[in-house]
């Protein structure tokens, strides 16, 4: 048997007015989900603990069976691991997003424009982090390049003990409220007030602004946390596993967990994503010696965080056209048995541009134990199903039952 996730990160939402009450994943034209559920399973899970915040790394940890109330010791240091920073136990990180701020005024009276600073490319953001260490390194406090618009911060023999605010749960709302409270508050605020008087300065944001573009004008700090330890996914589930995507949270989750990064060209954390190659990587995989594949889409989540109604949709009919029928394909024509598992890790509506900690609709297709499902794969057809799983760590293992 071969399992393969689909984590369609953040495509669950709400009903929309501008869709007459139905959500994305409602109005989706995606026949081959449809016809996985209807000759399924369909259900609702509940993948954020209750207590604990619905991130993307709370959410996907639970997603992939680690209960995150015994393994979860922050974001950022599972994005240090993917990027190669060698962390040690005293080290503390913190994700370092560069992000658009308006412009004019004081540092408290700007607004969030944009957290990812107009999804800036990684060789353009590289270049602005290393311009920025000489001017804001020091013995306690170093920056690491990541992958787009996510970089980090590590603090040498560092505390927990700060209240950090994710930069895309405050998109177009003043930053006043919400700037770094806790013990390390005046350092890191003085930080990204150095950091944007530097980068509003720096000739490419300059050009930016000229050309109409949302400049990388600051960093924002968020994600605390300090070097976590997961056991081995096979130790675990005695499955061989590995991970696909373009996401350093993911990828981090899979190196500590002792998981095949599989690597892809093209993979943007975005709806331009390589969507084909995701899938052919997959397959493929499965097919040579895997038996377990996390394959994690990000664009419904990123089209969410940026209130973007056309893209989150057409991202779903993506993934449902070319991942899922892909993978399918490709198993079936191999003859391999296979177990299917399609779900978003949180919900990130587009009214309110950000996560939320509502259960999530799943689906469960197994090939070879095919039955009648009357329970259409959306939000209501999950919850009409009367199908409630309590957490991600049992929905992985009904999953692999």
């Amino acid at each position: 048997m071969k399992y393969a996730v689909i984590l369609c990160d953040g495509m669950a939402d709400y009903p929309i007015p501008a869709l007459d009450g139905k959500t994305p994943l409602q109005v989706a034209k995606k026949p081959n989900m449809d016809a996985l559920a209807a000759r399924g399973k369909v259900g609702l899970c509940r993948t954020v603990p209750f207590g604990m915040k619905p991130g993307s790394d709370v959410a996907n940890l639970s997603v992939m069976g680690y209960d995150p109330k015994i393994y979860y010791t922050g974001r950022s240091p599972l994005e240090a691991v993917s990027i190669g920073i060698n962390l040690k136990p005293t080290d503390t990180t913190l994700r370092a997003n560069l992000v658009t701020l308006s412009e004019g005024g004081a540092y408290e009276d700007k607004t969030m424009v944009d957290y990812s600073a107009g999804e800036i490319h990684t060789e353009d953001a590289r270049m602005l982090i290393e311009y920025l260490k000489p001017h804001l390194e020091n013995e306690r406090y170093k920056l690491y390049a990541g992958v787009s618009y996510r970089h980090c911060l590590v603090i040498d023999n560092g505390k927990i003990g700060n209240d950090l605010t994710p930069p895309h749960d405050i998109s177009d709302r003043p930053v006043k409220e919400y700037l770094p409270k806790g013990i390390y508050a005046e350092e890191l605020l003085a930080l990204m007030k150095k950091s944007n008087e530097l980068l509003s300065a720096h000739p490419y944001n300059v050009q930016r602004v000229k050309e109409g573009k949302r400049p990388a004008n600051s960093l924002w700090f968020w994600g605390e946390g300090t070097k976590p330890m997961l056991t081995a996914f096979e130790e675990l589930r005695g499955l061989k596993g590995g991970v696909i995507s373009a996401v350093d949270l993911i990828r981090g989750v899979g190196i500590l967990a002792d998981m095949k990064v599989i690597e892809v060209p093209n993979i943007t954390g975005n709806y331009t994503t390589n969507f084909q190659g995701k899938a052919d990587a997959c397959a493929d995989a499965l097919l040579n010696g895997l038996d377990f594949v996390y394959l994690h889409m990000e664009a419904p989540d990123e089209c969410g965080h940026q209130g973007d109604l056309e893209h989150k949709i057409w991202s779903i009919e993506e993934i449902d056209r070319v991942v899922i029928k892909t993978v399918v394909e490709k198993l079936r024509a191999a003859g391999e048995d296979f177990t299917i598992l399609v779900a978003p890790d949180h919900p990130t509506p587009i009214a309110i541009k950000t996560h939320c900690s509502d259960p999530v609709p799943f689906l469960i297709y197994r090939s070879n134990a095919e039955k009648e499902n009357a329970f259409a794969y959306d939000e209501e057809g999950a919850k009409n199903s009367g199908v409630f799983v309590e957490s991600g760590v049992d929905l992985m293992q009904e999953f692999l039952s």
